[in-house]
């Protein structure tokens, strides 16, 4: 049984022995590296960590394909880096790390992800940096056009081009070009290639936006700089130009055809086209002198005179204009002119001739020269006196010596006269002067002629004039008349008349004409003043006939005075009689006026009057009448005694009542003369008034017109007259009745002449309203205040007169709703406000209040302001076509009022404003684009489904309607997965939704994925819009969806079951959104096994992703949870446990049951071995305690001295070769151990029982070793005991430590 024991105890320590040594475990951060693509050689790159449950010493290592890029240090897990990283090389690798504890390595994959870094220049992808361009070229074209790569991400890949320097470097040149964005190179200013330069070299440079490098967050890569030579290609866009500004050259008058003057040189002003020039004379002041060759050689093509150019300064001017041979750029000749001054020089081959003409007024033309002059002298003139009109200038057009000639004088007269000057050159004026005075003598000559010869000094060549020179006369006799009295009448009323018979008093002069005609004058005295004579013929005439009257002066007597040129007079006597006339009116002796009554009175009176003409002719006798008057009919006059009587009764109210009663009549007295004369005079009768009339109103009936509005205004006048001549007849007054009369007051007031008027106001309180009533029917009433009582009425109608007192309004109909489409697409009228006013006078006129642009009703501010345009009759223009834009403005109001331009400034003039709304129609001129969405795409495989959304889009599109109408289609999609390689897929599809104008395009799976590869899905979208007319337009954008593969899995182990976790879901996400920061995708919730700890009831697996696609692993979950009290202790109080991942749990579980397995397998098959060992010792044991017993009773009986002494086996209880006992010296056969031997081999055996013993106290549970001693004073030892501790060690001799287990209970002594 004690084996039992000792199976019982060895058993727990083989099954520790099964599961004690622990593997080393990488942490979940060994998973990714992050490095920097500029991280130095031989800097550490990041660490390598593993645990080991045992404290073993742990050894790391590296390996796989890209393992050369790192060191790792064996020992302390430290990583460096041997090989720089390149992010454009390789952007991330995967190696695969390990971990050694001596017994068990394990190993992991990591992948290293290469940041990017600005490492890289941009870098000219052009071979060829050179280009020709026209001169013409518009500016804003693209001249050439570069590109740069820069391999880096981000804006350290955003290539930016930036002109250095521009050469030749002048003030025009500096802008000349501009480089955009994409490395276009644009003409910025005109080019020249005479003027500015005929090429260019631009030195380029291009540089990244700007990144991290080497913690430098700001660093900036600029390529090396490269040089585009532009050649400017030369246009023929300029004139011809002369290389000399001015050209002039002279040539002799005389000179041959065909001599050379000059050459004209000009070039093509395109210096790079050079282009032939030819010659041509295009204008010339002397057509036909001069000509030139196509070379630009003028010369002489006709016959020159230099005289012919006197005027124009003795120089030819010759336009030359030099053409191109072939046209400019515009189709036309290209030319250009400039004008050639030839001198022309003199010779000698002109005469000198005589001009009647005066300096400096003389053309000097061949056809004005003359021989003939004429001139005039007094006779007897003293000497030097020059010869009066002549005008003669000597000309000789020769130059210098050849222009300077002599004058003289020849003929028969010559000695009487001299010439002045003697010698002169080019023009001089000629005097002829008087040289002998006596010789000039009038009575002997009359006229004298000399020769004026001009001799040319040098050829002596000559011209002749011949000069008339006429004689004047000198008076010396006195004019005579033949009578020393002249008698003359005429009649007193003569105005203008002759007085003589004859018409005519003459006198003579013996002198002749010489001194020119006599004149006559009236010398002063009586009558001077009313005749007058004719100076040149001597006839007498009234001068002023109004003066003349016989009656006041009969006659006159007059001194008339002949008198010479010479101033010598005689004078003779003129008597004039005036003859009488009839002139005198008859002379009325009086005034005549008569009283009489109307109606009963009688008139009778006597006209007394005389003549002053002569007595007892016609001319003074009288005779009477009674002139036509307006009441003259009424009366009658005597013609001979002049007595005056009425016909019948007067009325005084049949005469005119300005005239107060009083009638006028005209009675004339003419005398008998021839022309009879008359005289009128007035007989005023004063016809006295009596009442005998009623008030009579000047109209039937009165129309008046007030305005509305206007309290106590004038209304209008009614007038009523009494026909009685007095004021005390003809007074009249008035009175108002009819209906409405209240509202009116009738004022009146007496007027001249038995008229009065009665003035209607409104009352000062009483205002019309043209609306209520516009006509009142009243009636007037004139009385006669006399005794009579007599009176008169008329009819007044007053009707209102409309005042613009009412605001126009605007027609709604006229602001109906317009549509007008953008883009420059309509022009000219779109609308007519309509305004309209109920005042009678309206002046409308309409003006633009304001204008609101609006867009999806929302205010834009003044974007569309100045698209349209309001007149003032309303008409709506398009003011700014082009400028109209969907996009910028939905919705354009105008909001409009009218005026009434003619409205009572009391009132407001304006309407209501109005709108006019203008819809703006859509073209589809704008490309659909997607709305920036900063989210990141995650797709975990196992939780998506097919028809599920992974991703989205938005788009709009500005336009409207089918413009803006978006259909979404998937290009293209690519898996790329994390060692770069890219699969093209077709699992996903795309839907679309709208809402309020965004477009949603929803992307789906078609098929499940594969959710233990890692990766990014690429997906181009498009968006396209879907016109109606025209081309469609679209716009892509690439989505990235980022997968999250197994690895990320994390189980979080709870103590409540399944059931009350899926109801605290919620609060339990909402716990580790608030501790992660992240999208938690909950997998699957499901109780636990019975297996598991009793403490862990059920579990939920879930994913923890970032928004930029990443998740987070187990050991960061539990960093971030414990960070986050809050969110742990509310975890905790929802029951969770443990956090893991699931497939480590699930390969602890299942090493854990294969390990219990195992060692239940190993403990069974230990212990069938421990009890057949022990059944097996047992059955030894048992023999050998027979075997003992027996040896010991045979050792009793043998002596001593009969043992044979042989040498002992060490180690076993045989004592000699023949393996007998040594006690007991017999064969081994005797004691049977041939047969129970467990081994043959076993020589060194310890377990003999003879030397070891069993110690079953179970308070030490030790093994126990003694040494027995070689002697002892108790009785007599246990036998075999005893044998045994006799026993040597071996042949050497010494003693060997001896092994007892000590057992009380069992003794060979019992045996």
């Amino acid at each position: 049984m004690a084996w039992l024991w000792l199976l019982c105890a060895l058993l727990p320590a083989f099954m520790v022995s099964v599961t004690a040594n622990s593997p080393p475990e990488f942490g979940d951060n060994m998973s990714v590296v992050t490095l920097p693509e500029d991280l130095p050689v031989g800097d550490v790159a990041f660490w390598l960590v593993a645990s080991d449950n045992d404290n073993d010493k742990l050894t790391y290592g590296i390996s796989g394909l890209y393992a050369s890029y790192f060191s790792v240090n064996p020992d302390t897990g430290e990583v460096t880096l041997v090989s720089p990283l390149d992010y454009e090389t390789l952007p991330y690798f995967g190696i695969t790390i390990s971990v050694s504890d001596g017994n068990i390595q394990r190993t992991k994959n990591m992948q290293v992800i290469v940041e990017d870094r600005n490492d890289n220049a941009p870098v000219f992808l052009n071979t060829e940096f050179s280009t020709s361009i026209n001169e013409t070229l518009p500016v804003g074209s693209v001249v050439f056009s570069v590109r740069a790569e820069d391999k880096d991400t981000g804006t350290a890949g955003v290539v930016q081009y930036f002109i250095e320097k521009v050469i030749p470097s002048t003030d025009n040149s500096i802008n000349l070009f501009r480089i955009l964005v994409n490395g276009s190179i644009v003409l910025n200013e005109n080019l020249n290639y005479n003027s500015k330069s005929p090429f260019y070299q631009l030195e380029l440079k291009a540089c990244d936006s700007g990144g991290m490098l080497n913690n430098d967050p700001n660093v900036q890569q600029c390529s090396q700089p490269v040089f585009v030579s532009i050649t400017v290609i030369d246009e023929p866009d300029l004139d011809p130009q002369f290389v000399r500004e001015f050209y002039s050259a002279s040539v002799a008058e005389d000179a041959a055809l065909g001599t050379s003057v000059l050459t004209v040189e000009a070039v093509d002003g395109d210096k790079g086209i050079n282009d032939n020039v030819t010659y041509s004379i295009s204008n010339s002041t002397m057509s036909g002198w001069f000509d030139i060759t196509k070379n630009g050689v003028i010369f002489v093509s006709g016959s020159l005179d230099r005289e012919q150019l006197l005027q124009a300064n003795e120089e030819v001017q010759i336009q030359v204009t030099a053409t191109e041979e072939h046209p400019n750029i515009y189709g036309q000749e290209a030319k250009v002119s400039t004008w050639v001054t030839i001198r022309v020089t003199d010779v000698n081959d002109h005469k000198p001739e005589f001009y009647n003409c005066s300096l400096p007024g003389c053309s000097f033309s061949p056809q004005e020269a003359q021989v003939d002059f004429t001139g005039e002298v007094d006779e007897h003139a003293s000497a030097r006196i020059s010869i009066d009109g002549l005008t003669m200038v000597a000309y000789d057009p020769d130059q210098g010596d050849n222009g300077t000639f002599l004058l003289s004088l020849n003929g028969s007269d010559a000695e009487a006269f001299s010439v002045s000057p003697e010698r002169a050159a080019g023009s001089v004026s000629v005097q002829v002067v008087v040289k002998n005075s006596e010789m000039v003598d009038y009575e002997k000559k009359t006229e004298m002629i000399v020769e004026v010869v001009a001799t040319d000094s040098v050829s002596n060549d000559y011209s002749v004039a011949t000069v008339t020179i006429h004689l004047r006369n000198i008076n010396d006799h006195r004019p005579v008349f033949s009578q020393s009295l002249y008698e003359l009448t005429v009649w007193e009323n003569c105005t203008t008349a002759s007085l003589a018979p004859n018409n005519t008093i003459q006198a003579t002069d013996l002198d002749g004409d010489e001194w020119g005609p006599i004149t006559y004058s009236l010398l002063p005295g009586n009558g001077v003043d009313l005749f007058e004579v004719d100076p040149n013929s001597g006839t007498v005439t009234v001068k002023n006939g109004s003066l003349l009257d016989r009656e006041k002066q009969a006659v006159y007597y007059l001194t008339l005075q002949a008198t010479d040129g010479g101033n010598l007079s005689t004078t003779t006597t003129l008597e004039i009689t005036l003859l009488d006339v009839n002139d005198n009116a008859p002379v009325i002796q009086g005034s005549y006026n008569v009283f009489v009554q109307e109606e009963d009175g009688n008139v009778s009176v006597t006209i007394q009057a005389y003549d002053d003409d002569q007595p007892d002719t016609n001319n003074s006798r009288l005779l009477f009448s009674l002139l036509p008057g307006p009441y003259s009919h009424n009366f009658s006059l005597d013609p001979t005694t002049g007595l005056l009587r009425n016909l019948g009764p007067l009325d005084r109210e049949a005469i005119d009542p300005a005239l107060e009663g009083r009638i006028v009549l005209t009675v004339r007295v003419s005398d008998c003369g021839e022309p009879s004369l008359s005289t009128d005079v007035n007989v005023t009768i004063t016809v006295e008034d009596i009442n005998d009339n009623l008030p009579i109103f000047n109209q039937s009936s009165y129309e008046f017109y007030v305005m509305e509005r206007d309290p106590g205004a004038s209304v209008g006048t009614v007038k009523a007259r009494d026909a009685d001549q007095t004021a005390a007849n003809n007074r009249v007054s008035f009175s108002l009745s009819g209906s409405g009369a209240n509202n009116f007051v009738l004022q009146g007031n007496v007027l001249e002449q038995g008229w009065a008027e009665g003035s209607l106001w409104l009352l000062p309180d009483v205002s019309l309203d043209y609306e209520t009533q516009k006509l009142f029917n009243l009636t007037v009433s004139a009385e006669n205040p006399g005794p009579q009582g007599l009176s008169s009425t008329a009819n007044v109608i007053v009707a209102v007169l409309d005042v613009n007192d009412q605001p126009p309004t605007l027609d709604a109909a006229s602001l109906q709703s317009i549509s007008v489409a953008e883009n420059g697409s309509e022009h000219g009228q779109v609308a007519q406000v309509i305004a309209q006013d109920v005042d009678t006078n309206a002046s409308l006129m309409i003006e633009l209040v304001n204008v609101i642009c609006t867009k999806a009703g929302v205010d834009v501010g003044s974007v569309c302001h100045g698209w349209f345009s309001v007149d003032a009759n309303g008409s709506v223009y398009i003011n700014q076509s082009e400028a109209i834009d969907y996009e910028a403005c939905h919705l354009v109001t105008l909001i409009v009022r009218a005026q009434d331009l003619n409205t009572d400034p009391r009132f407001d003039p304006y309407s209501s404003n109005g709108s006019l709304a203008i819809n703006i129609e859509d073209k589809n001129d704008n490309t659909p684009y997607f709305l920036p969405d900063n989210k990141t795409f995650v797709i975990i495989p196992e939780l998506v489904l097919p028809n599920q959304q992974v991703a989205s889009v938005q788009a709009r599109d500005e336009d409207s309607g089918d413009n803006a109408i978006i259909k979404f289609s998937i290009l293209k999609a690519d898996f790329v997965r994390e060692d770069g390689t890219t699969n093209s897929v077709q699992v996903f599809r795309i839907t679309q939704s709208v809402e309020a104008g965004l477009f949603t395009g929803s992307i789906e799976l078609v098929t499940s994925l594969d959710s233990t590869i890692q990766g990014t899905y690429q997906v181009t979208v498009q968006a396209q819009d879907q016109p109606a007319v025209g081309p469609a337009l679209e716009t892509q954008t690439t989505l990235h969806l980022f997968t999250v593969d197994q690895s990320y899995r994390v189980r979080l182990q709870f103590s409540t079951d399944k059931e009350e976790v899926g109801a605290n879901v919620e609060e339990i996400k909402e716990a580790l959104i608030q501790a992660t920061m992240t999208s938690v995708y909950v997998v699957t919730i499901q109780n636990i096994d019975s297996m598991a700890r009793a403490r862990v009831v059920s579990y939920m697996d879930a994913y923890f992703v970032f928004s930029n696609g990443t998740a987070l692993t187990l050991t960061e979950l539990n960093v971030m949870i414990r960070r986050d009290q809050d969110a742990l202790r509310q975890l905790l109080q929802l029951g969770l446990v443990v956090v893991s991942y699931q497939e480590s749990q699930e390969s602890d579980q299942s090493q854990v049951f294969t390990s219990v397995i195992i060692g239940l397998v190993v403990s069974l098959v230990l212990v069938l071995v421990i009890m057949i060992t022990a059944l097996v010792c047992m059955r030894k044991s048992y023999h050998r305690k027979l075997r003992a017993m027996k040896a010991g009773k045979e050792a009793r009986k043998t002596p001593i001295e009969t043992t044979t002494p042989t040498a002992a086996i060490p180690g076993t209880n045989m004592y000699n070769t023949d393996r007998a006992n040594p006690v007991l010296d017999l064969p081994t056969k005797d004691l049977g151990l041939e047969c129970h031997s467990s081994s043959d081999l076993d020589y060194h055996s310890l377990n003999s029982l003879d030397e070891n013993s069993v110690d079953l106290d179970m308070d030490s549970k030790e093994f126990k070793r003694k040494d027995l001693p070689h002697s002892s004073p108790e009785p007599d030892p246990e036998p075999l005991t005893a044998v045994l501790s006799g026993r040597t060690a071996g042949t050497s001799g010494k003693q060997k430590e001896k092994l007892a287990f000590t057992n009380p209970g069992l003794d060979t002594t019992d045996l």
